[in-house]
């Protein structure tokens, strides 16, 4: 009777561990995280990373979502909260450029893409030379703008501007 039980008990077990390995590869595929191993994780779910990223050639510093080690090499993916576009927003593909460039510094492996998850799509963004050159270029924008004595606002969408949490200080509000 008790091989019966054993018997009975392995079944059960082995049915119980193929059900969760189904599901963690469903929910991994939810998470739009590809295939590999996660090295990196600055979520609130997995303890806050001590230091973020930091490059010095570029004076560049950012925290990914995760760095997951595929088979492709290693990808940064940047997790959003905000309504699924039809494409990722430009901005969102330079955020992600700029962890790329970090990765790419510290890890001493240029990442061959990025990954860009919103709630209802995940988006790859291949991480080419004009990619980077537009992240080092927007770097350079920046810092004239840091040095300048007057920066306008960068958009013309009044709805932008109320939103704006700098809006009080800022004195050009649109609309």
């Amino acid at each position: 009777m008790s091989g019966w039980l054993l018997l009975g008990t392995a079944l059960v077990l082995a049915l119980a561990g193929a059900w969760l390995w189904r599901r963690a590869r469903a929910v991994r595929q939810e998470s739009g995280l590809p295939a590999g191993r996660v090295t990196y994780a600055d979520t609130g779910a997995w303890r806050r990373c001590e230091r973020p990223f930091f490059s010095r050639r570029y004076r560049l510093t950012g925290r990914p979502d995760y760095l997951v080690d595929s088979a492709a090499g290693i990808v940064p993916v940047e997790v959003k909260s905000g309504r699924t576009p039809r494409q990722p927003y430009p901005a969102h593909v330079l955020q992600l450029a700029a962890y790329c460039v970090l990765v790419e510094e510290q890890e001493g492996r240029t990442p061959p893409y990025g990954i860009i998850k919103y709630a209802g799509r995940a988006f790859d963004v291949p991480f080419t030379p004009e990619l980077r050159a537009s992240v080092v270029a927007m770097l350079e924008s920046m810092r004239l703008d840091l040095r300048a004595s007057d920066v306008g606002p960068d958009h013309d969408d009044p709805r932008r501007c109320r939103g704006c949490g700098y809006r009080d200080e800022c004195g050009q509000c649109i609309g």
